[in-house]
Parts: structure tokens; C-alpha cells; sequence
């Protein structure tokens, strides 16, 4: 798709969200570690299990027959060896039904991705800020700011071109870094908080559906579920207190 269609991809936990997504037509599903925040009320995604990653991958599996779905490897489930990465995705496909996994970092990551790929698991890479290393980072901060910065981001994003990534995830950097990280690579970047010139976007679906009381200023929200379901909920609540839920026509 590089070149020739930009690529829409959304995050999903559950099979209902998955479901609609795929019914939507997009491609790609990321099941993300960022649901330790969106489902799971964690205050970032370092708390989040393989189990967990297992769990929810399944469901939206169950939900997307089309999509390809990518499940996030979670903070230490693969950087303690290649081992570890190549049982843990291992366990993504064979157990939860996932066509990849993604993990965070560049040059370092190279003999994680090349030993996965061999095996026979298509990885989705990701460099610029990375949640999983929110502490090493001082909180999440704009990455590829600095000429230096710059530099290195390009040197990660061709060694895991080189490594056999199929696509890299560019998040939170400014726009002109981006664009130079997409025309080094021969694979699909998808950009997250990363500006316009990305082969292709994803973005948190609690996000983009206005779920999130303060989404990150990259969000575009294209609903507003959250007011929505709150008046929904107050109106439900308002029906039974009053008496006018269940009626008539709501018994058998």
C-alpha cells in the first residue's frame, strides 16, 4: 500500500469495537497496550500482562475476521532476550489468533525483529516516543526535535527496515522528521501524533470517539461518546427512579 493508499488503523479491546471497525473496512486493528489506561484505569502501560495482551486479543480477533489484527507485546515480555520475544509473540498468534505483534524501539531491537521474522511472526516496529520507556524519557515528550535526534531516529527506523519490519509506528515527533523517516524506508510508516506526510495513520479509538476527557492534542475526536453515554446513563437512571422503565412494552 506504500505510495499507491494511505493506511487508516484504529485500536481495539473488545469484540463489539472490533467488530464495527471491521465492518468499517479498515485493514489493520492494533491491539494495543494502551488499553491498560482505556480499559484497564492504569496511569500508564507498564503495568500491563501478556495475559492481558492474550485476553482482549482474542476477543478482537473473534470480532475482525478481516482485518489483520497486531497485538502490542507488552513492558517486559521481550526485551529481556530473544527468547522471551520469540515466546511471547509466539504465544500472540498461536494463542490469541494476532497476524503480528509490534514492539517498541530501534537499532536495539534489530536481532529481536530479525530472529521473529525468521521464525515466521511479521513484526510492526515503532520508534519516536515510546510509552513503554515513559520513565527513561521523563514523562512523554516530542521526540526528533534536534538535528542529533533526527539523526538517530533515521538510523532506527532503516536498521528495522533492514531487520524485516513490515510497517513502523512514528509517534509524537514533528512533521518534517516523519516525513524524512517515510521516504528513507521501503515499508509503510504509520504515524501517531507524527503529522501528515506518514503512509498511514492510527489513532487510540477511546480517543478519536471522545471518550478520553483530555486526549492528546494530535487527536482528532470524530464523536462524542462520552457525553452521549453519560446522558444516556442519567436518563436510564432517571426512567427506573420514576417508574417509567420497564413499561408495557418492554415485558412478555
Amino acid at each position: 500500500m506504500k505510495g499507491r493508499e494511505r493506511i487508516a488503523v484504529l485500536t481495539a479491546a473488545d469484540f463489539t469495537t472490533a467488530r464495527l471497525i471491521d465492518e468499517a473496512g479498515l485493514p489493520m486493528i492494533l491491539v494495543g497496550d494502551s488499553l491498560g489506561m482505556t480499559v484497564l484505569g492504569y496511569t500508564n502501560t507498564l503495568p500491563v500482562t501478556l495475559e492481558q495482551m492474550l485476553h482482549h486479543t482474542a476477543a478482537v480477533r473473534r470480532g475482525a475476521p478481516n482485518a489483520m489484527i497486531i497485538t502490542d507485546l507488552p513492558f517486559l515480555s521481550y526485551q529481556a532476550s530473544v527468547a522471551d520475544a520469540i515466546t511471547s509473540a509466539g504465544r500472540c498468534l498461536k494463542e490469541a489468533g494476532a497476524d503480528g505483534v509490534k514492539l517498541e524501539g530501534g537499532e536495539i531491537r534489530v536481532p529481536h525483529v530479525r530472529a521473529l521474522v525468521e521464525n515466521g511472526i511479521p513484526v510492526l516496529g515503532h520508534i519516536g516516543l515510546l510509552p513503554q520507556s515513559v520513565h527513561a524519557m521523563g514523562g512523554y515528550r516530542v521526540q526528533g526535535k534536534t538535528v542529533e535526534d533526527i539523526e538517530r531516529l533515521l538510523r532506527d527506523a532503516r536498521a528495522l527496515d533492514e531487520a524485516g519490519v513490515f510497517a513502523i509506528v512514528l509517534e509524537g515527533m514533528p512533521a518534517d522528521t516523519a516525513r524524512r523517516i517515510t521516504e528513507a524506508v521501503s515499508v509503510p510508516t504509520i504515524g501517531i501524533g507524527a503529522g501528515p506526510h506518514c503512509d498511514g495513520q492510527v489513532l487510540v479509538v477511546n480517543d478519536m470517539l471522545g471518550m478520553t476527557e483530555r486526549p492528546p492534542k494530535f487527536v482528532k475526536r470524530y464523536a462524542d461518546l462520552r457525553a452521549a453515554m453519560q446522558q444516556a446513563f442519567t436518563a436510564y437512571r432517571s426512567d427506573v427512579v420514576e417508574g417509567r422503565f420497564p413499561g408495557p412494552e418492554h415485558g412478555y
